[in-house]
């Protein structure tokens, strides 16, 4: 795997969080890491953006963005309102190439869910995914609402042909409900791919070196981690 492209179910689900902590697992592995953020909306030109946070938690990685927008809106309407110039899908495909052949994984972390549009034609981070030939690894919500989204997301990448990888829980309540203990047999089923770790809350607010020594426990080997779904699932899912 040399490039990974990571979406989300939807908004604040933890994808910037899941993305570092694959990163910081790849560093520690002496892997060199890119991080790619195709569209940063709703930053200033002074503020930190989403890979700058990878960065700060994950350690030694190149962070990029292709283009910024100050209203915190999807790109498209974004580009739109700020009156710059659209992001294309092959516009994140081009620099993703770029990136992979200078290192060893290039993670591109999408804005929203896998749909939200970068331009007024519709292109989309799937649309890159597909250009790339890269896998996708869904970062998913714990609570209830979760199992239709991701499995309208595995739905849309399997008619495009776009390999799921698997799927991240972003944010594992200390005290999960029902519904949270319910997804974790359930989430795999829906998705078709397999569960690929749970990023415990409030992951993001450890200090650094906390956040790189533990990332390993949140992710599943094929992730580079140690996490274990079953044991995770049998412990967890106990009333």
């Amino acid at each position: 795997m040399t490039v990974l492209v990571i979406t989300g179910t939807g908004t604040e689900v933890g994808k910037t969080v899941t993305t570092a902590a694959v990163a910081a697992v790849a560093v520690a592995a002496g892997r060199s890491v890119a991080v790619l953020k195709p569209a940063q909306t709703g930053v200033r030109p002074d503020e930190r953006g989403d890979a700058d946070e990878v960065a700060r938690l994950a350690g030694a990685v190149t962070a990029r963005e292709l283009a910024r927008y100050p209203e915190p809106l999807a790109p498209a309407t974004a580009a739109r309102r700020s009156g710059l110039p659209p992001l294309h899908p092959e516009d994140v495909a081009e620099a993703a190439g770029k990136l992979a052949a200078e290192h060893d994984l290039v993670l591109v972390e999408g804005a929203g869910g896998l749909l939200v549009r970068f331009d007024e034609a519709g292109g989309t981070l799937a649309d890159a995914a597909r250009l790339l030939g890269a896998p996708v690894l869904l970062v998913a919500s714990a609570g209830l609402g979760t199992l239709n989204t991701t499995e309208l997301t595995a739905r849309e990448l399997a008619v495009r042909e776009v390999e799921l990888a698997g799927v991240v829980i972003g944010s594992w309540p200390q005290r999960p409900d029902l519904a949270s203990r319910c997804n974790l047999a359930d989430l795999p089923v829906v998705a078709g791919s397999p569960l690929l770790g749970a990023v415990p809350e409030g992951a993001g607010t450890l200090a650094p070196t906390t956040f790189r020594a533990e990332a390993g426990n949140w992710l599943a080997s094929g992730l580079g981690g140690v996490w274990d779904a079953v044991s995770f699932t049998t412990a967890e899912a106990a009333p």
